[in-house]
């Protein structure tokens, strides 16, 4: 049942010893009651355009090889986008604007996700969340994030030996994954670097690694119909992000302006 397991999560996640095993145990969840029972409603009532479709209705796991350079930080899957599909950022206009960015630099295969089986595949860069399941009015509390958060923790543990930047997509990944770096280590400034298109900052552990994190408004409808959000900023971002990848974070000033 929904609410027998609220601290399954986080000693779940401890156990993961590959990416495998991690996507395997995020999509067996089921710690948060509220967000349950919302996306398996949604796989129930439907949106007329998709009635005929059999919908995932779980947690949807990240996306990407598990030697990835470069980690994309969402917020949460779309009701009838990833909680349809099973894959992040596919089926939904956020994902269509997110994948034709990273098609344009060459870090997908494909710009047009519809379905798990479209034969896209990410270059070097695999995309997570800070909560992976469908929330009510793409709303997750603080309570459901911090729930999700060890599978997170976890995720970027195992892709340590690779992982150069991480790209977040909005405020509130950005405030999740500070939170996670805090606690595994990460050297973060105080006060807490504040979220903006175009931020970027390098954190240093104590085992020698360094990691730079950059900011980008999330590629929601609400960003992009607007103009907040252009594809070109997308790019430019991802392309600071591969210029990191290749030759490390700038000594003096960030690469984006």
């Amino acid at each position: 049942m929904a609410g027998d397991a609220p601290e399954t999560a986080p000693l779940a996640a401890e156990d993961a010893r590959s990416v495998a095993d991690l996507d395997s145990l995020i999509c067996t969840c089921r710690a948060c009651p509220r967000l349950v029972a919302w996306r398996e409603e949604v796989a129930r009532v439907k949106r007329s355009a998709y009635r005929d479709e059999d919908y995932w209705a779980r947690p949807v796991p990240g996306f990407g090889p598990d030697d990835a350079e470069i980690v994309v930080v969402g917020l949460a899957p779309a009701a009838n986008g990833g909680n349809r599909t099973g894959r992040m950022f596919t089926g939904d206009r956020s994902g269509d604007v997110l994948f034709a960015a990273l098609h344009a630099v060459g870090l997908a295969t494909g710009a047009q996700p519809v379905s798990v089986d479209d034969g896209i595949e990410l270059l070097n860069t695999r995309l997570t969340a800070p909560v992976h399941c469908a929330p009510p009015e793409n709303k997750p509390t603080s309570e459901e994030r911090h729930r999700c958060a060890p599978f997170l923790s976890r995720e970027l543990e195992l892709l340590a030996p690779t992982v150069k930047v991480i790209v977040v997509l909005g405020a509130f990944g950005w405030q999740a994954l500070f939170t996670v770096l805090t606690g595994g280590g990460w050297t973060v400034p105080r006060p807490r670097p504040r979220f903006g298109h175009g931020a970027e900052v390098t954190l240093a552990h104590p085992d020698g690694r360094t990691i730079t994190i950059l900011g980008c408004y999330h590629v929601s409808p609400h960003n992009t119909f607007t103009g907040r959000l252009t594809p070109a900023m997308i790019e430019d971002v991802f392309r600071t992000a591969q210029l990191i990848a290749e030759s490390g974070p700038t000594a003096d000033q960030p690469l984006l302006s």
